[in-house]
């Protein structure tokens, strides 16, 4: 991360983005998903150049612009997230879209880039509902404005206590060029308006699919 005296504070920025879009009325009572989960929408893989695994010189690396799980049908644009004035992790003003967090690598740089969407809203789903359903070997795909795309297969999917979030294992620094994909998730506690657990999907970059 290139600013680690943020990663304290981004803490309390997934905090903010749970209780930000949390919660149908009776998820709150049941702890259940807001919406049945139904039928996946079919997504294609992008098309274009697949960018290669860095080597150990450092070169230039576009900013991301759009996102695509397929496995999920998620394609969306990507916003970019800073910080508060509060030094807490921004949030993405609309729930149909997810956003990139600017002080965070880019996708392909070294180091754990980090994407936080909404998982739902009194409206309905939002666009990270299914990211828990992720399972690893799928692939994750982020165009770039110079429209190379980097291609990320996830290792794990995990859900993890908002009082137990691993920040130094999500923000920290890392050897190789890393995904961290951040959303909501657990049980509803209508209470406080906040879900009380975070999901996290972790992925590296695929040099298979260079």
């Amino acid at each position: 991360m290139r600013r680690p005296w943020a990663a304290a504070a981004l803490v309390t920025g997934v905090i903010v983005l749970c209780g930000a879009a949390a919660g149908l009325a009776w998820a709150s009572q049941t702890g259940r998903p807001a919406a049945a989960v139904g039928k996946t929408p079919l997504v294609p893989v992008p098309r274009g150049h697949w960018s290669a695994v860095p080597q150990t010189t450092t070169a230039p690396v576009a900013a991301p612009v759009s996102l695509t799980i397929p496995a999920i049908g998620v394609n969306t644009r990507l916003i970019q997230l800073g910080l508060t004035t509060t030094g807490a992790l921004q949030v993405p003003s609309s729930t149909a879209v997810a956003g990139w967090y600017t002080a965070s690598p880019r996708p392909g740089q070294t180091g754990a880039a980090v994407i936080a969407g909404h998982v739902d809203s009194k409206a309905g789903p939002a666009v990270f509902f299914r990211l828990r359903l992720l399972r690893p070997g799928e692939l994750v795909y982020v165009r770039r404005a110079d429209s190379s795309l980097a291609v990320f297969q996830i290792t794990a999917v995990q859900t993890y206590l908002k009082t137990q979030f691993p920040t130094i294992a999500v923000y920290g620094p890392v050897p190789d060029p890393q995904l961290r994909l951040i959303t909501c998730g657990g049980t509803f506690d209508s209470t406080t308006g906040h879900y009380l657990s975070n999901v996290i999907v972790w992925a590296t970059l695929d040099a298979a699919a260079t």
